[in-house]
């Protein structure tokens, strides 16, 4: 009777998580993705499927996460609010001089640069419109110039810790220092990020023909302007030498953040309130259910059985490993958002203390999502701020050009992290 006590409770506990998740991709009835998430997390909790100081502690593992995304947002919804991402693309409009090929190098330079310094969300939320409003001020199609936008949110997120808030979860927030990082994920990332352009330029070639106008207005940086860019910038070099010093990066993003916002709004004497009610703070609830849900599906023991089939294959072919490592979180995250599967390959990866093994889960996680809309919360962040400015791309559609731009990219990261690393 016991067995099937345990056999219906791990029935359940799959149930719940599979509706928490799909409610979370599909959301049915406009329900909101934290919702989902949150009221997936308190069934198992009411349910005794998860015990209360179990629940506790997944939440509790999660606040290096909580801690960056929320300096993070806050840095991006200044950085939007005082113009700084229209000021670039209109100067990268301006300096293509109205040739196509030229503009679309420069935003994906510009998207390389915003992912990696920025997180991918920033990438994906303020980018996005930015480059929509300076496209249409040249009279271009814009849509070959926000699918960038998406792509690239997920195809540099490993090339910096910093990038993606993915890698805190995989690696359990214990980040590499940023020398080790740079050893490992430096050659996969400039693999996966030239990929993801030749793919991307070539199934964009056709979009990409005549000239556009270039003479674009530049919008005037005032002084709130400016200060949010110099308080950005020392917030990236803080990070940066905190990364370089194995230090966690939640505690130094949020404060730098507060101090950067602090400071611009005491200068300008402004309220915070506007700014502070246009962040999607529903973004940590979310995250914090997904670490209940998680644990909930750890007491269902298929992490020990996942884990036991990848250390098995580890131990026959360690290359072969990266492969199918990376391969089954990337396609998995397409299935069930990678922030989910960042949890389950965290403990994966702190299983078997393999240093590429764990770097073809992060790969897997941060780039799989560039094959559908529900990949990751980026893209799907992406397709919001699109439908704000009214265009539209289907799941289908997206799909098809996924399954082309994604796999090379994939295939070239994981080879690196394969080849570059003895078991």
């Amino acid at each position: 009777m016991p067995i099937l006590h345990a056999s219906l409770a791990n029935d359940i506990t799959w149930l719940i998580a599979a509706i928490a998740v799909s409610g979370m991709l599909l959301r049915p009835w406009g329900i909101s993705e934290a919702l989902w998430a949150v009221a997936g997390a308190a069934l198992l909790v009411v349910g005794s499927l998860v015990s209360w100081r179990e629940a506790w502690i997944a939440v509790g593992r999660g606040t290096d996460v909580y801690l960056f995304l929320a300096g993070m947002m806050l840095l991006a919804e200044l950085a939007r609010a005082e113009g700084l991402f229209e000021w670039v693309a209109a100067h990268a409009v301006r300096a293509a001089r109205g040739a196509p090929h030229r503009l679309f190098v420069l935003i994906y330079l510009v998207g390389i640069g915003v992912t990696a310094l920025l997180s991918n969300d920033a990438t994906a939320v303020v980018l996005t419109p930015a480059v929509y409003a300076a496209t249409r001020h040249a009279r271009t199609e814009p849509l070959p110039y926000l699918l960038i936008c998406a792509f690239i949110a997920n195809a540099a997120s490993f090339l910096l810790p910093i990038a993606n808030p993915a890698n805190l979860v995989v690696y359990a927030s214990h980040l590499p220092p940023l020398g080790p990082w740079l050893a490992q994920f430096l050659l996969p990332s400039a693999l996966a990020i030239g990929a993801t352009f030749v793919v991307l330029r070539w199934t964009q070639r056709d979009a990409l023909r005549g000239a556009f106008t270039h003479d674009v207005p530049v919008p005037r940086l005032n002084r709130a302007a400016r200060l949010a860019a110099a308080g950005i910038g020392l917030t990236v070099l803080a990070l940066l030498g905190a990364s370089a010093t194995g230090r966690q990066l939640g505690a130094p993003t949020c404060i730098a953040a507060v101090l950067t916002l602090g400071l611009v709004l005491a200068t300008e004497r402004r309220s915070p309130w506007p700014l502070l009610r246009e962040v999607s703070w529903s973004v940590l609830p979310l995250v914090a259910g997904l670490f209940v849900l998680v644990a909930g599906l750890a007491r269902t023991g298929v992490l020990a059985t996942l884990g036991g089939l990848i250390g098995q294959l580890a131990l026959r072919s360690g290359r072969l490993a990266v492969f199918a490592a990376g391969g089954g979180v990337a396609a998995a995250s397409n299935v069930m958002n990678n922030l989910p599967v960042a949890l389950i390959a965290a403990s994966l990866g702190a299983a078997h203390g393999l240093s590429s093994l764990r770097a073809s889960l992060l790969i897997g996680v941060d780039l799989g999502p560039n094959l559908s809309v529900t990949g990751s919360l980026a893209t799907i962040l992406w397709l919001i701020a699109l439908r704000r400015e009214r265009v539209h791309i289907d799941a289908p559609t997206f799909l098809k050009l996924g399954a082309l731009v994604m796999p090379p990219a994939l295939l070239a990261a994981l080879a690196a992290a394969a080849f570059a690393h003895v078991f």
